[in-house]
């Protein structure tokens, strides 16, 4: 699907039309409902038998959908910030527009410290921060359409890998760098113009090597790997006075600093950040998590707006979590048999603690589900508190609780092993 707005083959607007047309229940909830918007989802799946399932079955605005609603996306920008660490020092930053008027985002890879970020913030946040990122991208490029009273709906990049070393390729950060990548992919299809990538050292081939897979061949198109003319190349794209004078442009900081610092960030961050080396968090349980194996949890909520609130970590490497919802107590079922209410993914609770709670809006059983199915070697040693509670309420109420334990056999099903009954925070219900 290669078509633009005022360009489109009669095939290409029929397709369009039938798009809209199967998705018209969603379009209310979308962050745009224009022709530009829908034909985003369909020109980023180059591959015909791709786009041809998805007009089948319409499920990517139905994902997006799912996305937004489960990471409070519409709120992101208004009410959720990073944290000190991550606005400070996690590299990107928009400095100026191209010649066309789009955007420009500048990633300075060098100075970061990515296992540093890692000990000082949780993962999740790492990511938020980039959807944030993406957010407010969007909504720039929408007050870009207005000011120039044209369509501009991507961006270009500037990705200076100057000082990329060992360090970056660290396994933990390109995991995530490798997520926040298939969630660009799969969440804001046809946002990328552009991606220039300049100063790249003998190591930038392998780098690029272990992410390259998670991006569409449309995509991978449209990055380019520049060599000693890169000022040439930028300034092309690029207007002198929109461009910092550090790349060959005149754009300055107002006290004449060449790289613009009150822009694009330069990230060098100190150790006093570091979560692991300064606190160490006493958990009232401890449990082993077998390899290929998971771990269940059940909390019977009796009453809406309670509370459930957990923390964790995991030594040595990291661990699945999740929270689901079941109908009845003590009866084992496997996590595709029950609903998701927190999605399940890996945490890497080894370098950061993770802590977070969760307000029940209905009664019932809730499971929290560390999982370890996905390794068949190690077996994961996790410590966590759990609290229940009542709403307004400060302290948790002491109750019964219980946790089972599933395996993965031979042909990939999830089987009970074990039930330990424990003396757990694990129900509450209005006084």
């Amino acid at each position: 699907m290669s078509g633009v707005v005022g360009n489109l083959s009669p095939k290409q607007a029929s397709a369009l039309e039938q798009f809209r047309e199967q998705v018209s229940d969603l379009l209310p909830q979308l962050p745009a409902q224009s022709d530009h918007f829908l034909l985003r989802w369909l020109r980023g799946k180059i591959n015909q038998w791709i786009y041809l399932l998805m007009l089948t079955h319409f499920c990517f605005p139905r994902q997006h959908m799912d996305f937004r609603k489960q990471l409070y996306v519409d709120k992101i920008i208004t009410e959720w910030r990073p944290p000190e660490v991550l606005e400070k020092y996690l590299s990107g930053a928009m400095c100026g527009y191209d010649r066309e008027g789009s955007p420009v985002w500048y990633d300075i890879i060098g100075p970061m410290d990515p296992k540093g970020l890692f000990l000082s913030a949780a993962k999740q946040d790492f990511i938020k921060s980039k959807i944030r990122d993406c957010e407010i991208l969007q909504k720039e490029c929408d007050l870009q359409s207005q000011r120039l009273g044209k369509n501009i709906e991507s961006i270009t990049m500037v990705f200076d890998v100057e000082g990329l070393g060992l360090k970056h390729i660290w396994k933990p950060a390109i995991d995530t760098f490798s997520e926040i990548l298939q969630m660009f992919e799969e969440n804001y299809p046809e946002r990328l113009k552009r991606l220039f990538v300049i100063k790249a050292p003998k190591l930038f081939p392998a780098a690029y090597n272990l992410v390259k897979h998670f991006l569409c061949e449309n995509t991978q198109q449209k990055i380019f790997i520049l060599g000693a003319n890169w000022q040439e190349v930028l300034q092309q794209y690029i207007a002198p006075e929109d461009l910092p004078a550090i790349y060959g442009g005149k754009l300055t900081d107002p006290d004449g600093d060449p790289r613009c610092r009150t822009l694009v960030s330069y990230p060098s961050m100190p150790k006093s950040y570091y979560v692991r080396d300064q606190v160490q968090l006493n958990y009232e349980q401890t449990e082993m998590v077998n390899r290929g194996s998971s771990l269940q949890m059940e909390y019977e909520i009796l009453a809406p707006g309670c509370i459930l609130r957990w923390q964790f970590a995991s030594e040595g490497a990291d661990i699945g979590f999740g929270v689901f919802l079941k109908s009845n107590k003590g009866q084992w079922q496997k996590a595709s048999q029950m609903t998701e209410v927190v999605h399940s993914q890996r945490y890497n609770s080894h370098l950061v603690p993770e802590e977070a709670s969760l307000t029940c809006q209905q009664p019932g059983v809730y499971v929290l589900r560390f999982d370890n199915t996905y390794s068949l070697l190690k077996s994961k040693r996790i410590q966590f508190t759990v609290d229940v509670l009542l709403p307004g309420q400060l302290q948790s109420p002491k109750a019964g609780g219980s946790i089972q334990s599933e395996s993965v056999n031979g042909l990939g099903r999830d089987e009970p092993r074990n039930q330990i009954v424990v003396d757990q925070t694990a129900s509450a219900q209005m006084a």
